[in-house]
C-alpha cells in the first residue's frame, strides 16, 4: 500500500516513515517544514518507495492529487509544543482546525482511511486520573491562548468522528501522551530534549513551575507500532485510543535522571511558568493514560522504560 504522512518530516513522521517503509510500503511524506526538518529524513530520500513533498496541507491541489494516489492518510501535521502555541496562536488554530478540515475533505472524496494523530492535552485540566478516552475535557477560558492547542486538537477529532458517523469515512483517532525518543526537538517546548540538551552542554537544566507535575514519557517506537496496528485493525475504526506509558515522573525527577544518566554536572535551576510562557499559564498537575482500550484490541502495551528511551535521545545529541 501507498501511505501518505502528513507532517511526514517532524520528530514522529519520520519514524512513522521508516515503520511504513520497513514493513513493505511505499511512504508519500508531505511537509511544510514550519516544526519539521529535512535532516529528520534525509536519510530516506532517494529510496524509490519514498517521495517527500515541499509543501502545505491547505494546499488542496497539492493534497488532492497525493490523496486521490494513496490508500491511507496518516494526519500528524498539526502546530506542536506548548512555546509554540504561546507564542503564536493564530498559526496554531488556523494550522489544525483548517489543515485537519482539508485533509479530512479531501479524504472523503476518494474514501481513504484517515489515522488522525491527538494528543493528551485534550483532557485539559481534568483531575479524573488516569484519562480514559471517554472522560471529560476540563478546558481553560479562551482569553489564556495556552488551551488554543487543545481546543483545536479536540475539534479535529470532533469533525473526523462527524465524517465518520455522517458519511461513513473510515477514521481511527490515536491521542500521544508525552511522545519522546531520537529526533525530537527543544525548540517548542519539548522537555526531554530540552533538558538532554542543557545537561550535554553543561548549562543549568529549566524546570517550570515547582516541578512537581508529572508525566508519562512514552517512547516513539512503541507509540509508532501501536498506530500501524491500529491502522490494520477494523474495529479500531470510528474509535479513540490513548497511547502512551504508565510510567509516572515528576519533572524535577525526570531533571535528576537525565543528569545522572549524562553524568552532566548541570545544576537545576527553577523558572516561573509566567517567566517562562505568559503571565497567568496554566499547567495540568498530573498527565497519564489509561490504556486498557489499546491494551485489549490490539495488545499494546509498551516494551521501552524511560531510562532506555533517555539514553536513545543521548546517544543521538552526542552523535548529532
Amino acid at each position: 500500500m501507498k501511505a501518505l504522512i502528513t507532517g511526514g518530516a517532524g520528530f514522529i513522521g519520520s519514524h512513522l516513515s521508516e515503520a511504513l517503509l520497513t514493513a513493505g510500503h511505499q511512504v508519500v511524506a508531505i511537509d511544510d517544514l514550519s516544526t519539521g526538518a529535512e535532516a529528520n529524513i534525509r536519510h530516506l530520500v532517494g529510496r524509490p518507495d519514498f517521495q517527500f513533498v515541499l509543501e502545505t496541507i491547505t494546499n488542496e491541489t497539492v493534497m488532492d492529487r497525493l490523496v486521490s494516489e494513496c490508500g491511507i492518510v496518516y494526519h500528524l501535521a498539526a502546530a506542536v509544543g506548548v512555546e509554540l502555541i504561546v507564542r503564536d496562536p493564530v498559526h496554531t488554530i488556523e494550522t489544525n482546525v483548517l489543515g485537519t478540515s482539508a485533509v479530512l475533505r479531501i479524504a472523503n472524496r476518494y474514501r481513504r482511511k484517515v489515522i488522525l494523530a491527538s494528543t493528551s492535552e485534550i483532557y485539559g485540566k481534568s483531575n479524573a486520573v488516569p484519562f480514559r478516552e471517554d472522560g471529560d475535557g476540563v478546558m481553560g477560558p479562551t482569553t489564556r491562548s495556552r488551551w488554543a492547542y487543545a481546543n483545536s486538537k479536540a475539534m479535529d477529532e470532533f469533525l473526523a468522528l462527524a465524517y465518520h458517523k455522517q458519511r461513513g469515512l473510515p477514521v481511527v483517532i490515536c491521542r500521544f501522551f508525552n511522545t519522546i525518543g531520537p529526533r525530537q526537538t527543544g525548540r517548542y517546548g519539548m522537555v526531554a530534549p530540552r533538558f538532554v540538551h542543557q545537561a550535554l552542554a553543561g548549562e543549568p537544566l529549566t524546570v517550570y513551575g515547582d516541578g512537581q507535575q508529572s508525566r508519562c514519557f512514552a517512547d516513539v517506537l512503541d507509540v509508532v507500532g501501536a498506530v500501524l496496528k491500529l491502522a490494520e485493525h477494523p474495529r479500531a475504526v470510528g474509535e479513540v485510543f490513548n497511547l502512551g506509558s504508565t510510567e509516572e515522573i515528576t519533572i524535577m525527577d525526570l531533571a535528576r535522571r537525565v543528569i545522572a544518566l549524562t553524568g552532566s554536572a548541570s545544576p537545576i535551576v527553577m523558572v516561573p511558568y509566567e517567566q517562562a510562557y505568559e503571565p497567568g499559564f496554566e499547567d495540568m498537575h498530573r498527565r497519564v493514560p489509561d490504556i486498557t482500550r489499546a491494551q485489549e484490541l490490539i495488545g499494546y502495551r509498551p516494551r521501552y522504560s524511560l531510562d532506555d528511551t533517555l539514553r536513545r535521545i543521548i546517544v543521538h545529541f552526542r552523535e548529532n
